[in-house]
C-alpha cells in the first residue's frame, strides 16, 4: 500500500508494531488564554493571531452542532417497524424529535454566530480572504440550527436541500440533473452480466477482526499509531463512520476484505485525513471542521479517491446510485414505505432496505415532510471535483490541487485558499491519499480525459455495436 505524502514539517515516529485500537487525544483550545500560538517555532504575528482567535471561536462556537446525532432515530423505532410487519410507517413524529432536545439553546447559538460574523467583518474587513470564508461559515451554521429546530417538519427538508441540495439540481445549465446520474448509473449496473468475477464477496469478518484489519492499514497510512481512534459502536447507521479523529464500526456488522479496503480510503485516507490535516493548521483552524457546504466536496473526494485507488466496486457504485433514487421518490412525495418497497425490489435485505430508507427520512417524518437529501452529496462531489481536476490540469493549475486535501474544504473557496496559501497562512496537507501523492501519473489521465469528452457518446455506441 501507498504511503501518505508528507508535506515539511516535523516528521510523526513510526510504531514498530501495529496496535490494535489506536487513541489519540482530541485537540483543545489552550487553557491560556493569552499563550501566544507558534509556527514552525515562531510565534504568529499580530495579524496571524488575530485570524486564528476569530478561527478558534468558530470552532469553539460549532462544537455542540452534531447534524446526525440531532436527527437519528434510535432501535427502537426499527424494532416497532419489524414489530408491526414492515406493513406500517415507523413511529416517528414532531414530538419525537423534541422528547429528544439538542444539546444547545438556539437562540443563544444563532446570536453567537451573528455575534462572531460581526466580528470577523469589523476586524478583518470585507475583503479579507480568511474572513469570507469564516463570514459564509457562521451564516451557513445559522442555517444548521433552523435545520435542527425544523425536525419533524416540512420546513426540514426545505433547509436540507438549500444545505445540500436536490436531486433536480443540474451539473450546468442544459445538463442531466443528479436524478438523471442515479438512473443512468443504475441502468448501467443493471446491465452487468451475472459474471462470476463480479460476484459479491462473503462478509467474514466480525467487528473485532475488522478493527484489527483497519487499525494495522490506517497505521502505515498515517505513519503513527496515535492518529486515529477505532472503536465499536451500537448507534451508526451504517456499517461504519468517521467521526472528529476516529471511525466507528457497528458492533454486529460484518464486512469483507473489499469492504475494509473501502473504510481505509474513504473513511481513513480522506475523512480522517483531511480532519488532521484541519487540525495540523496553525492559522486556519477553521479548515478543522466542515460545515454542509463542505460535505459535497469532503464526499466527493472520498468517492473519487475510492475510484482511483481500485477500492470502488459495482455493488459500492449500485448503492450510491440507489440513494439518489430513493431521495428523488421521497421529493417526489413517497413516503418511507414506498422508498423501502422501493430497496426491496431492488435486491437489497429487509434490514438493509429500512437502513438504506431510514438514512433518507432522518430527521423529516416518515410521509408527508420530504427528505433529508444529504446522500445526494456522494455522487455529485464526485462528478464536480472529476471535472474540476480535469480542467485544472489543462490549465496548468495542477500544484494548487492539494489544496483541496488541507483540512475541511469547499471546492467553492479554492480560488480563496490558494490567496490563503499564497500570503502563508496555509500550511500544505501532511497526509495525502497515495493517488494523490504525485500527480504525474493522475495528470496524464486527466488529459486524456479532456479529449474523450469531445466525442460522442452516440457515435461511441454507433461505432463499437457490432462488440455487442
Amino acid at each position: 500500500m501507498g504511503k501518505a505524502k508528507r508535506a515539511s514539517g516535523p516528521r510523526e515516529g513510526v510504531a514498530s508494531t501495529p496496535s490494535l485500537k489506536i487513541h489519540v487525544e482530541e485537540e483543545v483550545p489552550s487553557s491560556k488564554a493569552h499563550a501566544p500560538h507558534k509556527r514552525n517555532g515562531r510565534s504568529l504575528s499580530p495579524y496571524e493571531e488575530l485570524i486564528r482567535s476569530l478561527s478558534d471561536r468558530l470552532v469553539e462556537a460549532q462544537r455542540p452542532i452534531r447534524i446526525l446525532d440531532a436527527i437519528k432515530w434510535d432501535d427502537e423505532i426499527e424494532r416497532a417497524f419489524f414489530a408491526a410487519g414492515c406493513r406500517a410507517l415507523p413511529p416517528v413524529s414532531r414530538e419525537y424529535y423534541l422528547s429528544r432536545p439538542l444539546p444547545f439553546d438556539p437562540e443563544q447559538k444563532r446570536l453567537e454566530f451573528l455575534s462572531l460574523e460581526r466580528a470577523i467583518r469589523r476586524r478583518l474587513g470585507k475583503y479579507n480572504a480568511a474572513g469570507q470564508i469564516m463570514t459564509r461559515m457562521c451564516m451557513e451554521y445559522r442555517q444548521v440550527v433552523d435545520l435542527l429546530t425544523s425536525r419533524g417538519t416540512p420546513a426540514f427538508a426545505a433547509l436540507s436541500e438549500r444545505l445540500y441540495g436536490g436531486s433536480a439540481d443540474c451539473f450546468h445549465a442544459g445538463d442531466p440533473t443528479l436524478a438523471d446520474l442515479g438512473r443512468m448509473l443504475s441502468g448501467s449496473l443493471d446491465n452487468l452480466p451475472c459474471d462470476p468475477l463480479l460476484a459479491p464477496d462473503e462478509p467474514k469478518l466480525d467487528a473485532i477482526e475488522a478493527m484489527q484489519v483497519l487499525s494495522e492499514r490506517l497505521t502505515g497510512f498515517f505513519q503513527n499509531p496515535s492518529a486515529v481512534r477505532i472503536r465499536l459502536s451500537d448507534g451508526i447507521v451504517a456499517d461504519a463512520a468517521a467521526g472528529s479523529d476516529y471511525i466507528k464500526l457497528r458492533r454486529d456488522a460484518r464486512f469483507t476484505l473489499r469492504d475494509l479496503r473501502l473504510l481505509e480510503v474513504h473513511e481513513g485516507w480522506v475523512h480522517l485525513g483531511t480532519t488532521l490535516n484541519g487540525q495540523h493548521q496553525p492559522i486556519c483552524t477553521f479548515l478543522s471542521k466542515g460545515p454542509p457546504s463542505s460535505t459535497l466536496t469532503q464526499e466527493g473526494l472520498a468517492v473519487l479517491t475510492e475510484v482511483l485507488a481500485f477500492a470502488s466496486h459495482p455493488a459500492r457504485v449500485r448503492r450510491l446510485a440507489h440513494r439518489i433514487q430513493g431521495v428523488a421518490l421521497a421529493e417526489a412525495g413517497a413516503d418511507f414505505l414506498d422508498v423501502y418497497r422501493f430497496f426491496l425490489d431492488a435486491g437489497y435485505e429487509p434490514r438493509e432496505s429500512y437502513q438504506q430508507a431510514m438514512r433518507i427520512f432522518r430527521g423529516s417524518l416518515p410521509a408527508g415532510c420530504g427528505p433529508f437529501t444529504k446522500d445526494l452529496c456522494y455522487s455529485k462531489g464526485f462528478v464536480h471535483l472529476y471535472n474540476f481536476m480535469r480542467l485544472a490540469v489543462s490549465h496548468g493549475k495542477v500544484h494548487r490541487l492539494p489544496l483541496l486535501f488541507c483540512g475541511k474544504t469547499n471546492l467553492d473557496d479554492f480560488k480563496t485558499l490558494a490567496l490563503l496559501a499564497d500570503e502563508g497562512l496555509l500550511t500544505p496537507p501532511r497526509y495525502l491519499p497515495p493517488p494523490f501523492a504525485d500527480w504525474h501519473a493522475l495528470a496524464a489521465w486527466l488529459c486524456y480525459a479532456n479529449f474523450f469528452t469531445s466525442l460522442s457518446p452516440k457515435r461511441i455506441a454507433e461505432d463499437y455495436a457490432n462488440f455487442f
